[in-house]
């Protein structure tokens, strides 16, 4: 079992995953350099699980097709 994702965490990366959809990859890296450019004043840590969850939901949708 994997950790659970608070709603903070999850209400965040959902405005940012919808803002920039079509930039975000399967890439946890790339995602992490992406929302140093859009997003400041996050901690290191907050970035990472951001930049995690939002990995999930890229590879989620790559698998549904959308």
């Amino acid at each position: 079992m994997g950790r659970i994702k608070t709603k903070q965490i999850k209400a965040v990366t959902a405005e940012a995953y919808d803002a920039y959809k079509e930039r975000f990859t399967t890439d946890f890296n790339e995602n992490k350099k992406l929302l140093n450019e859009i997003q400041d004043g996050e901690s290191k840590k907050l970035r990472n699980v951001i930049a995690g969850y939002a990995t999930r939901l890229k590879k989620r949708d790559i698998k549904l097709g959308i």
